[in-house]
């Protein structure tokens, strides 16, 4: 018979860690996000996000033709910024 044992903190430490590696993996594979990746990040509809953060001037965001673009990296931050101060 074999016997495992398993420190649970050190498991836990290990498991946020690699997590946390693969989520900034697939966020490093982005430059940009449009209009769907935004609803789809932060789970709100287009007219949430118009009457919420949309506006404010540390949003970065550009317009190319017809499309909103916005920069993967400071839009996360932003995001993670304005839901503190909410």
């Amino acid at each position: 018979m074999i016997e495992i044992s398993v420190d649970e903190k050190e498991a836990k430490k290990l498991i946020l860690k690699k997590i946390s590696e693969l989520v900034e993996a697939v966020d490093a594979e982005y430059v940009f996000w449009d209009t769907k990746e935004l609803k789809k990040r932060t789970c709100m509809s287009w007219n949430a996000i118009l009457d919420t953060f949309f506006h404010d001037p540390r949003f970065i965001k550009r317009k190319i033709g017809r499309k909103w673009y916005f920069p993967a990296r400071e839009t996360r931050a932003f995001l993670e910024q304005w839901i503190l101060e909410q």
